[in-house]
């Protein structure tokens, strides 16, 4: 099979470092974010065959801005901020504007990310804590639900939430995950992943919510098999939870930190960013004899030189098959396509 990669776009705009980059659910819409004196978000959008910048969110934090999230439904926009707080944007009357400030975390917010009911928002930060706020159905009002302060013992740089599950993952500079759920009117830690020899980065669950990939300033990827209690391989599980354990190592092919993952829900390719500027395309083997506990990964095409600089972020379109999208510290986004033929 012949696979490629062709540049659609370039979007520039961003005076500084773009850290994060997030479709909006129906793919129309890429929000970005920046650092240093930036300190914007620029809502991206197609304007006949051209991507053009539609909206540029500029009072709502003091210092760069390191993550930005969509809601499901499509009308809020969550960004965090190394001011300490978490910004909502809300689009439902046509125009961004900041309807609520989430404040707690002691010192910067580094990753934010919506529960698929949309009625659960998590936030995680330097201070080592991972937040779980409650959101009303109207999107007006946010209520810290928990405060998950022992988990890491170090910065969290991700959270993620499972495809349609209420289960949090979360990944930190301690090189570990840590899974949670709500029980008995708290969230837990049900499960800790352990294999990665430097801080993981980034996690991206597959979309059956049955597997997790990471990856790790150790320059690799692993993937992660979740057996449930009563599994047909006899994997012990405790508590009546879950038990995760690594299947697959991808290495070998980056030279730098891998900052971001993503898990396509239409190809199920998967894709990294890393700090060596280059871009990764990785396709499953689906012959090999036992896909759920030896799966095996295939690189389809290497970006070396996708940006100037390091790529932070990277993001597969959820509607539009093939399409994703990249940022840079050297202040451009970029559009791709891949196919396969």
């Amino acid at each position: 099979m012949d696979t490629k990669v062709e540049p659609v776009a370039t979007m520039l705009g961003h005076q500084e470092r773009v850290w994060h980059i997030a479709w909006n659910p129906t793919g129309t819409l890429l929000a970005s974010c920046s650092g240093g004196g930036d300190k914007t978000i620029r809502i991206w959008g197609k304007e006949g065959s051209n991507w053009v910048c539609k909206a540029i969110l500029a009072d709502g934090h003091q210092r760069s801005i390191r993550s930005v999230a969509w809601s499901p439904c499509g009308n809020f926009l969550a960004s965090g901020s190394f001011d300490a707080t978490t910004c909502i944007w809300n689009k439902t009357t046509g125009e961004f504007e900041c309807s609520a400030t989430l404040e707690g975390h002691e010192n910067e917010v580094k990753s934010v990310s919506w529960a698929a009911s949309g009625s659960l928002l998590a936030t995680c930060g330097r201070d080592k804590t991972v937040w779980v706020w409650e959101v009303d159905h109207e999107g007006e009002d946010y209520e810290c639900a928990s405060v998950q302060q022992k988990i890491h013992t170090q910065d969290v740089k991700k959270v993620s939430w499972h495809p349609f599950k209420e289960v949090l993952a979360s990944a930190g500079y301690d090189d570990k995950i840590n899974l949670l759920h709500e029980e008995e009117d708290d969230w837990d830690c049900f499960a800790t992943l352990e294999g990665h020899e430097s801080t993981v980065w980034s996690l991206t669950f597959e979309k059956t919510g049955e597997r997790l990939a990471s990856c790790s300033a150790d320059k690799t990827v692993k993937i992660w098999q979740e057996y449930l209690p009563g599994n047909q391989e006899g994997i012990p599980t405790q508590n009546n939870s879950p038990t995760w354990k690594c299947v697959c190592t991808l290495q070998g092919y980056h030279d730098r930190p891998i900052y971001d993952i993503a898990w396509c829900h239409l190809t199920g390719c998967l894709a990294t960013a890393s700090g060596d500027d280059s871009i990764c395309i990785f396709k499953e083997d689906v012959t090999v004899n036992d896909p759920r506990n030896q799966p095996s990964f295939d690189l389809a095409v290497t970006l070396k030189k996708a940006h100037d600089d390091d790529v932070n972020a990277i993001t597969w379109n959820p509607k539009d098959k093939g399409l994703f999208a990249s940022c840079s510290d050297d202040g451009s986004i970029k559009l791709w396509r891949y196919t396969e033929e």
